[in-house]
């Protein structure tokens, strides 16, 4: 399992109108590429997610999907693109270039997941 946090773009508070929605994404994304999200939680500019992977996936391509995806879903979704074009005029983003992931090796899944529900 791995500890995932994604930060949007500029650090705008996007997750506040968008939080269900990216919510709902990711479990999408997770069931269609054979992945699970244990626990996931938004606060205004940042996500933080547990996933269970297999070995043969890289954390590297699981953040990929996760981050281009929901991207390319949200902007497409009802009428989010006339939202986000007043926040990134120039090209359509979301999400800041880096993330941040830590195995869990060392601390017990319920103290991530305990952390994760305290967020937001």
């Amino acid at each position: 399992m791995v500890h995932l946090i994604f930060v949007c773009k500029y650090r705008k508070h996007l997750l506040v109108p968008f939080g269900t929605q990216i919510k709902e994404l990711m479990f999408e994304i997770a069931e269609e590429n054979d992945f699970e999200i244990m626990e996931m939680e938004v606060d205004k500019d940042h996500v933080h997610l547990l996933v269970n992977y297999n070995p043969t996936q890289s954390i590297l391509e699981i953040v990929r999907l996760l981050k281009q995806v929901s991207t390319y879903r949200l902007w497409r979704t009802n009428d989010n693109h006339r939202y986000l074009q007043k926040h990134f005029w120039k090209e359509r983003t979301f999400w800041s270039d880096g993330y941040f992931a830590c195995s869990i090796g060392n601390v017990s899944k319920a103290i991530i997941e305990k952390y994760i529900q305290n967020q937001g």
